[in-house]
């Protein structure tokens, strides 16, 4: 256990890391066909609400990825997720397992994990400004 506590910022890192370069695939493969291509059809350009969420998931998963204003991001691609659950999702049944829903809910709770808890100290946005201390190491 003292080994997992350790290393809890090393931990968030890599979760913030996963979860950020999973979604922009997901984006990147909706918008430029890469990496197996989008599931279901492609949208066209500017099409509401699909290439707009597929913009989203590429630019937001990319900032939570490097740790660039994450925690806005995360809130963004969170939403973006929630918005996804009850609009396609919800609709079809009550539960995530019947309506196909569980990635949208797995991303919209785990950006929102990122979005409480920050992006953690091996971010960019820390890197690049040093000389502020983390919120635990003020206590």
């Amino acid at each position: 256990m003292d080994l997992l506590n350790k290393n809890q910022g090393l931990f968030l890192a890599l979760y913030r890391l996963v979860i950020g370069l999973l979604f922009a695939c997901h984006g990147a493969a909706t918008l430029f066909d890469v990496l197996g291509g989008p599931q279901g059809q492609a949208p066209g350009f500017g099409q509401w609400p699909q290439w707009w969420a597929a913009v989203i998931q590429l630019l937001g998963g990319a900032l939570v990825l490097l740790g660039l204003a994450a925690r806005a991001a995360a809130v963004i691609c969170s939403g973006t997720m929630a918005y996804a659950y009850f609009v396609v999702h919800q609709p079809q049944a009550l539960f995530p397992i019947e309506n196909g829903g569980e990635k949208a809910a797995l991303f919209c709770w785990g950006f929102l994990l990122v979005a409480v808890l920050g992006p953690g100290r091996w971010a960019l946005s820390t890197l690049l400004t040093p000389s502020r201390p983390l919120a635990h190491e003020r206590r």
